[in-house]
C-alpha cells in the first residue's frame, strides 16, 4: 500500500499512544476501532476520518481539535479558536449566560483585530488611531 500524507499524524497517534503507556490493542479497544485499522493509521497507511479522529483522541485524553490539524482536516488558526471557544464551555466556574456573554466578547476582539467571523467573512482590521476625517487622514484627538 502507497504511504499517504499522513504519517506525521501517524507518528504523533504512536508518541501519544506510547506517553499513555498503551498498547496498540488497548487503544484499538477503548476507542472502538479495529486493531489493524489503526495500526495503519499510526504507519500512515489510512487517513482517519474526523469521527475516528475524535474516538482516538477521546481514548488518549487528548484534543481532537490537535488530530484534526495533524490529519489535514483543520487549519492551526481555527484549533486555536476552537480551543478557546471550548476552554470557555467547558469552564464551571461559570454559569451559561456569562459564557456567553464571554464568547461575544471573545468574537467582537477577533472581529476587531481582523480575524475570520464564524461565518468565514474575513474581516478588516479596525483602525486603533482613533476616527477618520472625510480625507481619510486621522482626526486631532479632542482637546481637554
Amino acid at each position: 500500500m502507497a504511504s499517504l500524507n499522513v504519517g506525521s499524524l501517524g507518528e504523533y497517534l504512536r508518541e501519544q499512544r506510547r506517553t499513555a503507556q498503551l498498547s496498540l490493542r488497548q487503544l484499538a479497544d477503548a476507542a472502538g476501532v479495529s486493531n489493524p485499522y489503526l495500526s495503519q493509521i499510526e504507519r500512515g497507511l489510512r487517513k482517519p476520518s474526523a469521527e475516528v479522529l475524535q474516538q482516538v483522541a477521546k481514548a488518549l485524553r487528548i484534543s481532537a481539535e490537535t488530530l484534526y490539524v495533524r490529519a489535514g482536516i483543520l487549519d492551526e488558526r481555527d484549533r486555536d479558536e476552537l480551543e478557546t471557544r471550548a476552554v470557555i464551555l467547558a469552564d464551571p466556574s461559570i454559569n451559561e449566560r456569562q459564557k456567553a456573554v464571554l464568547l461575544q466578547i471573545y468574537e467582537s476582539f477577533r472581529k476587531e483585530n481582523g480575524f475570520e467571523t464564524e461565518d468565514g467573512a474575513v474581516t478588516e482590521d479596525t483602525d486603533v488611531e482613533g476616527p477618520r476625517t472625510a480625507d481619510g487622514s486621522v482626526a486631532d484627538p479632542p482637546s481637554h
